[in-house]
């Protein structure tokens, strides 16, 4: 049995293309804890990779890690590092080996796309999680199952995800809290010069109202709700009275604080998921159309190649987020 004083063990899984910088914030964050002015060892942690083969980072720097996938002291916290390409970076092995070490009863969690993985092995299925908003619409696609968050970390019982990048830092700053109270972490987060720590639910991205420099409430308002209503789109009408503006009014305070009408910024927010989608998905191009509120194919596929210069059927990126469930 553990000594309840005894150090809390991590390990990290890196995966091909991970980001760097969620993994350093994350790991720097304990590291850092270690320096406490009491002297007390709080954390220890190990790198693995699945073969124990040094792990390129998405960046191009590779990082050397511990060891290969292994079986794991029982206490001990798994979080799967990953990044670009995670789609095509997730073999049998490590789901097989997920499903087993967390069956053990463990904590466990992940940066950035990990998301991605935790799912393909079944481990967040009804769970409140979160991932890079780049991922977020088309992981909410092919996941129907798992609650996504637009936030830059989540706790779900014993699991948590995060947002990736600095995120990573707030969230292992609510897990040291957590673990031994918010002296240390405040210490921790003082040494990382990071003296303002965000709660989970803060937004991943600069909110619209701040990106467009609105001052206007019911115009943030209105932004919003055509960013929550993309695969159902509204009439400016309908939103307009939805604000409590008329339709003019509204036309006129887009004009003003975005360029564009409100038509035209609308279009451009569905086009923007559209592209994600064919580029992270596998989805057929009817299939993004549906869910991105185009009732016609030939309405889409012009509109598409009108802001990408490209059509539709030709997108694609190296990173498909495809529902493996046969992994």
């Amino acid at each position: 049995m553990t000594p309840p004083d005894a150090p809390k063990l991590y390990a990290f899984v890196l995966i091909p293309g991970y980001s760097q910088l969620g993994f350093a914030c994350a790991l720097e964050a304990l590291s850092l804890a270690n320096r406490n002015p009491s002297g007390k060892s709080y954390y220890r942690w190990r790198l693995l990779s699945e073969t124990g083969a040094p792990v390129p980072a998405y960046n191009g720097v590779t990082t050397a890690v511990d060891g290969p996938l292994t079986e794991l002291a029982r206490d001990e916290t798994i979080v799967v590092c990953a990044g670009e390409d995670v789609g095509n970076m997730v073999s049998r092995k490590l789901i097989n080996w997920l499903r087993r070490e967390v069956r053990r009863g463990m904590d466990f969690g992940a940066l950035s796309s990990g998301t991605y993985v935790l799912a393909l092995a079944g481990l967040i299925t009804g769970k409140r999680v979160t991932t890079h908003w780049e991922y977020r619409a088309a992981l909410t696609e092919v996941l129907p199952d798992v609650i996504m968050d637009d936030a830059i970390f989540a706790i779900d019982g014993r699991v948590f995800t995060t947002a990736g990048g600095a995120a990573s830092m707030d969230m292992m700053l609510e897990r040291i809290k957590s673990d031994y109270g918010a002296t240390l972490a405040t210490w921790v987060a003082d040494q990382m010069v990071y003296t303002d720590p965000r709660m989970p639910d803060h937004a991943q991205r600069t909110v619209l109202q701040a990106r467009a420099q609105v001052r206007n409430s019911k115009l943030a308002t209105a932004m919003q709700i055509m960013q929550n209503n993309i695969e159902d789109p509204l009439t400016p009408d309908e939103i307009s009275q939805i604000v409590g503006l008329s339709t003019r009014q509204l036309e006129r305070l887009f004009a003003k604080y975005v360029g564009l009408s409100p038509k035209r910024h609308y279009l451009r927010l569905r086009l923007e998921k559209a592209r994600d989608l064919l580029r992270q998905t596998d989805f057929s191009v009817t299939d993004v159309c549906v869910a991105c509120g185009f009732k016609s194919l030939s309405h889409f596929s012009k509109s598409y190649r009108t802001a990408y210069g490209i059509s539709p059927g030709l997108e694609g990126g190296n990173s498909k987020l495809v529902w493996r469930g046969g992994v």
